[in-house]
Order: C-alpha cells, then structure tokens, then sequence
C-alpha cells in the first residue's frame, strides 16, 4: 500500500437486469441530487469549527430541539472561511458535472456516499486505461484536474484511491494478476494528483483490491465495464465521524421522544 439549479447532468441507469442490490447507486447524479447528497458534509465542517463540547451540547440540543423553556434554540452559524469553502466546493462539483456532460462522460463518472466518505468512481474502460494497461491515458488528465479541485477544497481529509477490476484473470510479464494491475492503476491516479497537479504525498493512500469489491455481479460485459473502475474516496476525519455519530444520535433520541404516547 502508498501513501481518498440547472446543472444537471444525465443520469444513465442500466437497464439490463443488472444485480438490484445496488439500485441505490444512481450513476451520474443531477448537480441538485449532489448537493443534498453533499448536505451533512458541511454539518460535519462545522462540527471541527466547535470549540468546546458544551458549544457542540448546544448544537445538539437545537438539533433535536431540546431545549429549556427560557432558552432560544441555538442558531448555527458558519463562519465566513466555511461559508467560502462550501462556496468553493458547490462551484467545483458544478463544473466537474458540466466537464462530464459536455465530454460525454455520463454512465462513467459517479458520486456516492458510503460510511466511510464520499466517492468518485471513475470507469477504467476507454476514459482512464486502455484494457489491461495501467499507463494512464492522456485524455483523462482534464477530468482528474476537475475532481483536483474537489478534493482541494477539503484539505484536512485523507483521500484514499482504490483501483479494481472485474473477474477474468490477466497473467503477462507486467501483471501476473488482477492485484497487480489494480494497485498500478491507482498509483498512476496518485501520482497524476501528486506530481502532475503538485498536491501533497501525505494526503494520499493507494491500493489495489483486483476482483474483490465488484459493484454489480460479473455476469456480463455491461456489469465487467462497471466493476473496472478506479475509485477516489474522500474520507472522513475523526472530528467529522464524531459529529455525525452525535447527528445521528440525536434525531434517534428525537425521533424516539416524538414517537413516545403523550401521557
């Protein structure tokens, strides 16, 4: 391992029977679906804004709304910096979406959020390497320039990139398996960001899974184009996996007082 409203973007949805467990994916999602999808990030910002934790008590209190009879509910306010960073990160995400549609890139570039940060999934086939080759195509330089500028706006948050591929084997002098040519693929994503576009080593992780992590089931060359991929994974600090978790323990406790039978 190295050391991840009217821009709306196509969606294409396979449409041949692929494995339903993951309709939840939705590939190339519209610039507004991204957005709300991008939404708890910023509360996740503010939480390493927090100075002490009875300043983030209150923050969960106005939350859940619960609050004492003589107190206002606690207004969040983002400071000018994270308002300039949600601004600067709403205005990259446009112009990769508009990149990627005039390109003609839809069905090959998708975003999604998982528990562990948020992903950009980027289709190996045709857009990144040729097929069974891990030098990276000259032409994809452009489109890893729009995801850099992603990825700059959260400069405390590792990226980690993860190459993969589908289940038929390779076997040359270069790559004897899939692991081989998954891991170079993703240290020549690393090393575009790195040496090409300047950005520090240290905020990078590299691996290569091979056929171990498929997105849909390799049943035929649609889902085999879609498992050949390499992903770029923003993950989460500790501060933000602490504020979600608070986030998400509060609106438990909420929902539970709300459905509670009024005595």
């Amino acid at each position: 391992m190295t050391r991840t409203n009217g821009y709306a973007a196509r969606l294409r949805r396979d449409t041949e029977g692929e494995d339903r467990q993951t309709s939840h994916e939705r590939w190339l999602l519209t610039y507004a679906d991204m957005i709300t999808l991008l939404a708890a990030f910023f509360l996740m910002l503010y939480s390493m804004s927090v100075m002490n934790q009875g300043k983030f008590t209150a923050l969960t209190d106005s939350l859940t709304g619960r609050t004492r009879a003589s107190e206002e509910p606690m207004k969040v306010r983002m400071s000018e910096d994270l308002k300039k960073q949600r601004a600067e990160y709403q205005q990259a995400l446009k112009n990769l979406v508009q990149f990627v549609e005039q390109n003609r890139m839809s069905g090959r570039v998708a975003l999604r959020a998982e528990e562990r940060g948020m992903v950009i999934s980027l289709v190996s086939d045709d857009l990144l390497f040729e097929r069974g080759h891990a030098d990276l195509k000259g032409a994809s330089v452009p489109l890893l320039g729009q995801v850099r500028q992603i990825l700059q706006t959260m400069p405390a948050n590792t990226i980690q990139i993860e190459g993969h591929t589908d289940n038929l084997p390779i076997k040359t002098v270069q790559f004897p398996s899939n692991w081989e040519l998954s891991t170079a693929r993703a240290s020549a994503i690393l090393r575009t960001f790195t040496e090409k576009f300047g950005m520090p080593q240290s905020r990078f992780l590299a691996s290569g899974y091979a056929e171990t992590k498929p997105l849909v089931v390799n049943n035929s060359e649609t889902n085999r184009v879609r498992n050949r991929r390499v992903d770029i994974i923003l993950l989460k600090t500790e501060a933000q996996r602490n504020a979600e978790l608070i986030r998400r323990t509060a609106l438990e406790q909420k929902n539970q007082r709300d459905s509670s039978p009024t005595p």
